[in-house]
C-alpha cells in the first residue's frame, strides 16, 4: 500500500510539473528556483500564488502572506513583536524552512540575519524577517522576469 501511495504521489508531482511546463504564463517556476533557498515544493506553491493573485508591490505580498510584524503594546507594557499570521498558513510553513536554508546559503538573507542578531533580536524574529525578505525577493524575480542576482554592496 505504501509503495502504491508513493507512486501516486510521484505521478501527481509529474502531472503538476507537466501542467506548469505546458502553460507559458506559469513559467515563473524556473525563475523562482534560481533563488538560493527556494526548492521545488515552494516554487510550485509560489507559481500558483503569483498566477492566482495580482500584487502591485512586495509589501502586498508580505501582507497577504502574514509576514508583517505585529506589535503588542499597551500603556507602559512593551510587548514582543510577532508575525500577523493572516493569510495561508501552509505558505508560511513552507517559507519557514526556505528561510532557514536561505539563512545559510543566500548571501543577502545571511547579511540580514547577521545584522539582526547583532541588534539583539530573537532567532524567531530573525527567521520571520528572513521569510519576508525571501518573499520580497521572489516577487522581484517574478515581476522583472529575470533570474535571481544577489545585490552587491
Amino acid at each position: 500500500m505504501i509503495r502504491a501511495l508513493k507512486s501516486e504521489i510521484e505521478k501527481l508531482k509529474k502531472d503538476i510539473d507537466n501542467h506548469i511546463n505546458g502553460h507559458p504564463e506559469l513559467k515563473n517556476r524556473k525563475l523562482l528556483e534560481s533563488i538560493p533557498g527556494i526548492g521545488s515544493v515552494l516554487s510550485r506553491e509560489l507559481t500558483y500564488l503569483f498566477a492566482a493573485k495580482t500584487f502591485k508591490n512586495a509589501k502586498q505580498v508580505g501582507a497577504y502572506s502574514g509576514l508583517i510584524p505585529k506589535f503588542h503594546e499597551s500603556g507602559k507594557l512593551k510587548g514582543r513583536t510577532t508575525l500577523s499570521k493572516t493569510g495561508p498558513s501552509r505558505l508560511r510553513a513552507k517559507l519557514y524552512m526556505a528561510a532557514v536554508v536561505a539563512g545559510r546559503y543566500n548571501k543577502s538573507v545571511m547579511r540580514q540575519k547577521e545584522t539582526l542578531l547583532k541588534r539583539g533580536k530573537a532567532m524567531m524574529q530573525v527567521i520571520g524577517a528572513n521569510m519576508r525578505k525571501l518573499m520580497q525577493i521572489c516577487f522581484g524575480v517574478v515581476k522583472n522576469q529575470t533570474e535571481y542576482q544577489p545585490q552587491v554592496v
